[in-house]
């Protein structure tokens, strides 16, 4: 049955409909804001496969060129296999707030397909996608518990606006996309220009509050058009069996979870875990289950000596920052470096710096992009003690590199102040929680070793909770551990004004303001912390760029001398590149970009530019190069491609009867300008110099 519920948010009509397209679908929807439509299906298998202990839900998002009247530009002109970075982060921005929502024990494999069928450039299609995945997913027979919502919130002047449009967003101090239950806060990712907590938090139960006409919407479509949820038997516990786990296991767990090294932690548990299964496994076939209940003894061990006896593993209080160790200019050739360690969690972060030509170039839906700042993280199994393949960088790398790369956006000069190119790359050489905040603190370091001029350095925390009844504990710098078995994961990345971007996840229903508040409020000590550390290695930007950078010169002609400097088919700017061994680029206004490897070619370089480009000046004298003698005079180059005539009155104060009496071709004389007609025309003087 047809059905479309309309809601106004945040001065925008928001549409919603199904029971037209794609009926085939478990649940579909197609979510409407302008000119904008995606729709969004979820299809849900019937085959139950408890055997894989996890739900294997897929998530993808894709953005067709002709939703926008384009076709693609790459070589095949059509939407090639891999998905773009941003549609990336766009899965994790749907997938992340929908994946706690499921019934525990609901192991079907799950697909949720986003697909961008129109874009009007104004109204971002990743907040209807989100809203589509929620909808679609509450209107199939998949056992959901939503539904959730979501919207971006900006800062234009001063004020908040919900779900701004492209153009808002250029002038808006902030860009966070908030994801929401009815009654609590399930996701937070986004950006900021270094805003206090206060602010940050506001902006979030800002969206809250405004988001909540969007839950009525998607009920009135479950009641129109919903499928029956299956009924998903719970997972069942054999007590007796966890019991008998708990008793041949306690002793040796306690030492387990009391031991701060990862890796001897690690070694304990897989000893332990052969203990208890030899103990208890007598007919050999409940291997699997004990092991199950062994790592939920583990998890609720953990969780019971942070709540009730206020110990941590390795001893740290709550808002206690693991060890650091910084140094930067560790490797002697690159342009910027920076070693990081905190804990057993360590990034080694260098800095590149090139021309306007490296920028990286990406094709989207507002046509090509390019980005200036690139940040790359790479997560090599062997920081954490696992050999597989290397297949390139995951979706998980991609959106923690983003992270980061957007932390430290912020606080970059403008191309104007740096006209550089920069590519940050972070290697984990270590990992034992949050890796990625490794990454800013170590991407920060670097720059300012690269002489990259930040505003301010910048570093991040990561944040956990424990939530266990009215027991609420909020866990600084969390271990891997302490994110798998806590409630929240949330990163915070900022200056020692603010806030400059953040990532939010949560495995409980949900965050009230007093939580979130004091989350922020302890990540703000922590930062303040790690930036003292950091300091340490590096305090501020060096003042100059690398020896071995490339140097970067710039120097403004008139835009009539452009057609000089390039040459017929740019030969004269390409021997210029050969020759100083350089990239040369200059726009139509005239200016003259050179990047060079050193500052002696940079110099020869720049004084070459200058011949080729200088303006003849009245008065001025100049050394040519007699080019062509006629019978009235002769002309001589005084420049390279620049001619002046000297008449044949003009080369001697005694009278001269042929131009050859005095001078030859290829002679080098000295003359000054008497004029420059309004033709361009140079009339030249050997007498005046007499």
């Amino acid at each position: 049955m047809y059905k479309k519920v309309e809601v106004e948010i945040g001065g925008k009509k928001l549409s919603l409909e199904t029971g037209k397209l794609a009926k085939q679908a478990s649940g579909s929807v197609l979510v409407q804001c302008g000119e904008t439509m995606v729709l969004v299906t979820a299809v849900a298998d019937k085959e139950h496969k408890p055997e894989l202990g996890f739900l294997p839900l897929t998530i993808e998002y894709q953005e067709k060129m002709a939703a926008v009247g384009r076709i693609p530009g790459n070589y095949f002109r059509r939407e090639i296999g891999r998905p773009s970075e941003q549609e990336v982060l766009t899965c994790r921005i749907i997938d992340r707030p929908l994946r706690p929502l499921f019934a525990d024990g609901y192991f079907s494999e799950t697909q949720v397909i986003a697909t961008v069928l129109s874009a009007d450039q104004q109204n971002e299609p990743d907040i209807l996608a989100l809203i589509g995945a929620s909808c679609a997913l509450t209107l199939s027979d998949a056992p959901f518990y939503g539904p959730v919502a979501g919207a971006r919130v900006g800062m234009v002047d001063g004020k908040f606006v919900l779900n701004p449009t492209r153009s808002e967003l250029k002038n808006s101090r902030l860009d966070i996309i908030v994801a929401c239950t009815r009654n609590a806060v399930v996701m937070v990712e986004g950006k900021a220009d270094a805003l206090n907590e206060d602010e940050v938090l506001t902006a979030i139960f800002f969206a809250h509050e405004q988001i909540q006409p969007l839950f009525d919407a998607q009920e009135q479509l479950r009641q129109a058009n919903g499928k029956e949820k299956r009924v998903v038997a719970p997972i069942q516990i054999d007590e007796d069996l966890l019991a008998q786990v708990k008793k041949v296991a306690d002793s040796g767990m306690q030492t387990v979870i009391g031991t701060a090294d990862k890796m001897e932690r690690a070694r304990l548990y897989d000893q332990l875990k052969q203990t208890v299964v030899t103990a208890l496994n007598d007919d050999g076939t409940k291997g699997k289950e004990i092991s199950n209940l062994l790592s939920l003894h583990k998890k609720n061990s953990m969780r019971a000596m942070i709540v009730d006896n206020g110990v941590r593993i390795g001893g740290r209080a709550f808002n206690e920052v693991r060890a650091i160790s910084c140094e930067a200019s560790y490797l002697p050739r690159v342009h910027g470096s920076a070693l990081f360690t905190r804990g057993e969690t360590q990034a080694l972060v260098t800095a590149t710096l090139g021309s306007e030509r490296d920028q990286q170039r990406v094709e989207t839906l507002e046509g090509e992009r390019s980005h200036r700042f690139m940040l790359h993280y790479n997560f090599p199994p062997y920081s954490v003690g696992e050999a597989r393949g290397m297949r390139g960088p995951s979706r998980r790398d991609i959106g923690h590199g983003t992270l980061a790369m957007r932390g430290l956006s912020a606080v970059l000069p403008t191309e104007e102040e740096f006209p550089y190119s920069i590519r940050v790359v972070s290697e984990v050489l270590e990992s034992n929680g949050s890796s990625s905040m490794a990454t800013v603190c170590g991407g920060s370091m670097a720059m300012m070793d690269a002489g990259v001029p930040l505003k301010k350095p910048v570093s991040g925390i990561a944040m956990g909770l424990i939530k266990e009844g009215d027991k609420v504990i909020i866990l600084s710098d969390i271990l891997g551990d302490e994110d798998h078995l806590g409630d929240m994961d949330f990163k915070v990345v900022g200056t020692e004004d603010g806030v400059t971007s953040l990532q939010m996840d949560i495995k409980i229903d949900g965050v009230d303001r007093d939580i979130m508040g004091r989350a922020l409020a302890q990540a703000k000590e922590g930062r303040m912390h790690i930036l003292m550390e950091m300091a340490k290695g590096i305090s501020q930007s060096r003042q100059e760029v690398s020896e071995h950078a490339p140097k970067y010169y710039l120097h403004k002609i008139n835009p009539d001398k452009i057609r000089d400097i390039i040459g017929p088919g740019g030969k004269i700017i390409k021997e210029l590149s050969a020759e100083y061994d350089a990239k040369i680029e200059v726009d139509d206004s005239g200016l003259v970009k050179m990047f060079c490897n050193n500052a002696a070619s940079a110099t020869a370089l720049v004084d070459r530019v200058k011949q080729i480009t200088a303006e003849v000046e009245v008065g001025a004298v100049y050394k040519g190069v007699v080019k062509t003698i006629k019978d009235f005079g002769a002309f001589v180059e005084i420049m390279p491609g620049t001619d002046g005539m000297v008449h044949i009155s003009e080369l001697d104060v005694k009278r001269v009867e042929k131009v050859t009496d005095v001078l030859k071709e290829g002679d080098v004389i000295e003359v000054k300008v008497l004029e420059v007609d309004n033709r361009g025309r140079i009339r030249l003087s050997r007498k005046a110099l007499m």
